[in-house]
């Protein structure tokens, strides 16, 4: 990590649920939530916990010199709608193969 620059990874216990279009691509009871300097939390979700059968992979790739590498899947209308680092950085290790959306909802009750 360079100067300043901290990720933190917790257990969680929210629900949270990944809905696009009206259909609900993922729930969990059991994300891993990562902590980034300067970014928002973000929920990683276990594949147990992604309906993988909706999403479509995609060409697209990208690195974080924090992360790793990280690849893409998508829906239709919604282009790398998900991400997930197949190959982690060690100091990141427990994020290997947990799926991240770009919008999660927290449900609550």
């Amino acid at each position: 990590m360079s100067p300043g620059h901290r990720i933190t990874i917790e257990q969680g216990t929210q629900h949270v649920r990944v809905v696009h279009d009206g259909t609900v691509l993922a729930e969990s009871r059991r994300p891993l939530l990562l902590h980034e300097t300067g970014l928002p939390v973000r929920y990683y979700l276990p594949p147990d916990d992604v309906n993988t059968a909706l999403l479509t992979p995609s060409d697209s790739r990208t690195h974080c010199p924090y992360k790793g590498d990280a690849s893409y899947w998508s829906r239709p209308g919604a282009a790398d709608l998900v991400w997930a680092y197949l190959d982690p950085k060690p100091d990141v290790a427990s994020i290997k193969g947990h799926f991240c959306f770009y919008d999660t909802e927290i449900v609550t009750g």
